[in-house]
């Protein structure tokens, strides 16, 4: 009898397109090989591509460098995803070539949050708290 998987993650076909997406979207941004001049001044990291489980939706978490500009480079990204999935299904060979969904990388922002939790006065004395009472 087959067994269900668990929901617990991505499974690790998703974990491999998506990568795959993400290095090809990283190299066409680089070099340049969208026709926008608009998106090949701007600098873009590709930080992770997140796939559905039936990965046909890509999500790559994008970030302009330096963090500028990052609602003008989420523009110019969506305005050219049909010619940036034509680039990822050339260097694929599925079936389906996935839909291509842009979001802000929060990632950075989030640890930059959390660092500033931690260096507050009032954690440091909860951190510390356990360790004193035994």
């Amino acid at each position: 009898m087959a067994q269900k998987r668990s929901s617990s993650g991505p499974s690790q076909r998703q974990l491999r397109v998506g990568e795959l997406i993400r290095r090809t979207l990283s190299d066409a941004l680089m070099r340049g090989e969208v026709h926008d001049p608009d998106l090949n001044r701007i600098s873009i990291t590709v930080g992770e591509v997140v796939t559905s489980s039936d990965l046909r939706v890509a999500t790559a978490y994008i970030l302009p460098l330096g963090g500028e500009g990052a609602e003008e480079a989420l523009s110019a990204l969506r305005r050219n995803r049909h010619e940036l999935r034509r680039l990822v299904s050339k260097a694929m060979t599925m079936k389906y070539s996935p839909e291509l969904r842009f979001q802000i990388d929060q990632t950075f922002e989030r640890m930059d949050h959390t660092r500033r939790l931690f260096e507050n006065e009032q954690v440091q004395k909860d951190i510390a708290a356990p360790d004193e009472e035994e």
